[in-house]
């Protein structure tokens, strides 16, 4: 564990040092959360559910057209309502 130290600026802002951005994969614009422990503060980057989700699904073998995407959703779709039985 090492501590770092950063001033408050006038708007109650902090500075993160540079290697503890770089350990957390923090970038600008980037969101953080902030947790109060007691008198101790926790900060932690916010996972993107954009970035969570990226990759699970593998890509298409071929890609597929607008009308082939409909056509399978439609199909789907009528597939689930066959099944609840309405």
């Amino acid at each position: 564990m090492r501590d770092y130290t950063s001033s408050v600026s006038p708007k109650g802002q902090i500075t993160l040092p540079l290697e503890v951005r770089d350990r957390l994969g923090i970038k600008p614009k980037d969101k953080v959360i902030i947790t109060l422990e007691g008198e101790d503060i926790r900060i932690a980057p916010v996972k993107s559910r954009l970035a969570a989700g990226f990759g699970i699904a593998p890509p298409l073998k071929e890609p597929r057209t607008l009308k082939e995407i409909m056509d399978i959703a439609r199909e789907e779709h009528a597939q689930e309502v066959a099944a609840e039985g309405l």
